[in-house]
């Protein structure tokens, strides 16, 4: 059945109707043709038994006188008599002993038709019907006794001329197939006229569904001339609104039939909302249901297709108008597949080539962020944020932002939306206040620097003070006094050296770019300046660093902004203790650094005042300070607070009043 699928459904119920009709015509063309040509044959056969019978029962006087001649004129006026001629071939009277008697030939009588059709001798009044050939012409003989009382005189013979019979059975035959053929056209030409009155509604439907598919939505249904009545009678009821324009409300297809709130009573109908044409009940046939229900599906296409275009159009704006930088890339290869424009003003490259760009490429190679691992497992609706990330313009001058990313799908795709906030100006302005603060730590620490290089320098001077006496005296050096003085004062030089160098590390502006930082490197260069300045005070140092500690992702120059300010506030915390008790007891500042589950950790404990709890979550605002007014700014925590965010780090408190805080700082070891 396969090779019939292809068929279209007119030819499909034309062909039908088509092979049943041909069936039953076949059938009953069978069946007629039987019954008529054995009929007229019969009946053919039924007039010659006549003839002769009447021959018989007329001639047998001529017969049992001999009178030959009067047999003879009996016989041919027979033959000739009507249509006789035509149907009748022969006619002959033949005696007992086969002897002809009389017979209408006008040429010598065949002699072997005397015998080609004798009556049974137990057959006595029953005819003879033999199929024969006269001068190879076929002929029906039919044989009837002629009887005298119940002895037969002789026996008439009729032959029938076998192509006449043919000749009226052809005419028959073509008669009843001209009829049969005149049936099966008429069948053709009405069977052809329902299947297109069954299907034309089908193949409107489908054009209309192909205009559907191009996108048109306005057109006109059209279903053929049988519907019409059916449609005009259903359009008196359309007297909704909204029936055929989809840009108004209906209040079953956008579903606000219910009442405003709870407590609301329902609203109250407009009259044509009564009989609502959109929700009635189906009429007609099942293909003017189809056409009902496809008419439905056409508004309601066209009305979400509305819908979905206003939706559209606002969510466009919405991105178009957005503030940031909005990517839309491929989740596999993050190619840029969609971007806004503000993206090309920040990133300075044409939109046209941004959307020929990977996203890559806007990234800087030492960046802080990077979507290649997200883009791996984000799924829709999963979101990630990158804080200052570095991207890149198109002159090249970094871009630090904010990096916001969401798995989503764009059209068949896997797709992720980036919405890049650009916070250069923030960090830059961070970066200029974290280096006025270190300005002022500098500031903070110059006794104690002015201390420590005063060690060294004055170690320096009295070495050089022996060597100019040793020579204004005139006396001779010892060279191994000569080599220690000269040793000594190599090495101070050393050591003001590497005090002047961690100044200067310590002063300087940090890179942008993330670098493999052990944290107990920053920790020893903090205290070669502050260790002095804690010896001055009484504050001893507990020093507990781990070694082989796993480097962390960092710039040492900032994490020694925020180490410096732990342990200052520690030593301002141990001072203020001591103050307000006037006991210096356990002037003790403790710094441990370790690994635990997999991070690096960082302790800075103190001895000092401690914070009261509901001090504790403030101490990372920026201008809150618990010291007294002129001893500081309030930054120091804020700052170090942000740093160590930066860095994918975790800072924690743990203080009581009276025995100390801790802060415990946390961060990822690098991969």
């Amino acid at each position: 059945m396969k090779r019939f699928r292809n068929i279209s459904l007119k030819n499909k119920i034309y062909f039908s109707i088509l092979a049943v009709i041909m069936l039953i015509s076949v059938a009953i063309a069978l069946l007629a043709r039987g019954i008529l040509l054995e009929s007229l044959t019969s009946e053919l056969e039924h007039r010659g038994v006549g003839i002769a019978q009447s021959i018989a029962d007329r001639g047998s006087g001529f017969v049992l006188d001999n009178d030959h001649p009067s047999l003879t004129a009996l016989i041919f006026d027979a033959s000739l008599l009507g249509e006789r001629r035509n149907l009748v071939s022969y006619i002959f009277i033949s005696g007992p002993n086969d002897e002809i008697l009389a017979h209408t030939f006008v040429r010598p009588f065949p002699q072997n038709l005397s015998r080609s059709n004798p009556l049974p001798p137990n057959g006595e009044g029953v005819p003879s019907v033999r199929q024969v050939k006269v001068d190879g012409e076929p002929a029906l003989d039919i044989a009837v006794p002629m009887l005298e009382g119940i002895y037969r005189v002789a026996t008439v013979h009729v032959g029938l001329n076998k192509r006449h019979i043919d000749t009226l059975v052809g005419r028959l035959r073509i008669m009843f197939l001209g009829f049969i053929a005149l049936v099966c056209t008429i069948i053709f030409w009405i069977s052809h006229r329902i299947s297109g009155y069954i299907t034309l509604p089908v193949t409107k439907l489908i054009e209309m569904s192909d205009e559907i598919s191009k996108g048109n939505l306005n057109f006109k249904l059209d279903l053929g001339s049988q519907y019409e009545d059916l449609l005009s009678d259903q359009g008196k009821f359309e007297r909704c609104p909204a029936y055929h324009n989809s840009d108004l409300p209906c209040w079953h297809v956008d579903k606000t039939m219910g009442p405003v709130s709870p407590d609301s009573p329902p609203p109250a109908k407009p009259p044509y909302c009564r009989e609502c044409v959109i929700r009635h009940r189906q009429i007609g046939d099942e293909v003017l249901q189809l056409a009902d229900s496809f008419v439905y599906m056409v508004r309601s296409i066209r009305l979400y297709r509305n819908r979905l275009r206003e939706s559209e159009a606002k969510y466009r704006w919405l991105f178009d108008a957005g503030p940031d930088p909005i990517f839309v890339l491929e989740a596999g290869t993050l190619k840029i597949l969609d971007v806004n424009p503000r993206g090309e003003e920040v990133y300075g490259y044409p939109t046209r080539e941004l959307l020929r760009m990977n996203f890559s490429e806007l990234e800087a190679q030492d960046g802080m962020g990077s979507l290649a691992n997200f883009a791996k497992r984000a799924k829709p609706g999963e979101r990630v944020l990158y804080p200052k990330a570095i991207h890149r313009r198109s002159d090249g001058q970094p871009l630090f932002v904010n990096m916001h990313a969401c798995g989503t799908r764009y059209g068949d795709r896997e797709a992720i939306v980036v919405s890049a906030t650009d916070i250069t100006d923030i960090v830059e302005k961070d970066a200029q206040l974290v280096q006025a603060s270190k300005m002022a730590t500098l500031g903070e620490m110059s006794a104690g620097i002015a201390h420590e290089l005063n060690q060294p320098l004055n170690a320096i001077r009295m070495g050089s003070d022996y060597l100019g006496m040793m020579v204004e005296s005139g006396r001779e050096i010892p060279g191994a006094h000569l080599r220690q003085v000269t040793s000594e004062i190599g090495a101070q030089i050393d050591r003001a050296t590497e005090i002047v160098n961690t100044l200067r590390q310590f002063g300087r502006k940090s890179a942008i770019t993330l670098e493999r930082v052990d944290i107990n490197d920053p920790v020893r260069a903090i205290l070669k300046i502050i260790s002095q300045q804690l010896k001055l005070q009484n504050i001893t140092l507990d020093l507990d660093l781990a070694s082989e500690l796993p480097p962390v992702m960092a710039h040492g120059n900032r994490l020694q902004q925020v180490f410096f300010n732990l342990v200052s506030n520690a030593r301002d915390a141990i001072n203020m203790w001591s103050d307000e008790e006037g006991d210096p007891r356990d002037r003790v500042i403790a710094i441990r650094t370790f690994t635990e589950s997999g991070r690096v950790i960082m302790t800075v404990s103190d001895s000092g005042t401690g914070i009261d709890k509901s001090l504790v979550d403030k101490i990372f605002e920026p201008f809150y300070t618990t010291k007294e007014t002129g001893q500081g700014m309030g930054l120091g925590l804020a700052i170090s607070y942000g740093i160590v965010k930066d860095y994918d780090g975790e800072i924690a408190v743990d203080s009581k009043v009276g025995a100390g805080t801790t802060f415990r700082l946390s961060f990822p070891p690098a991969p």
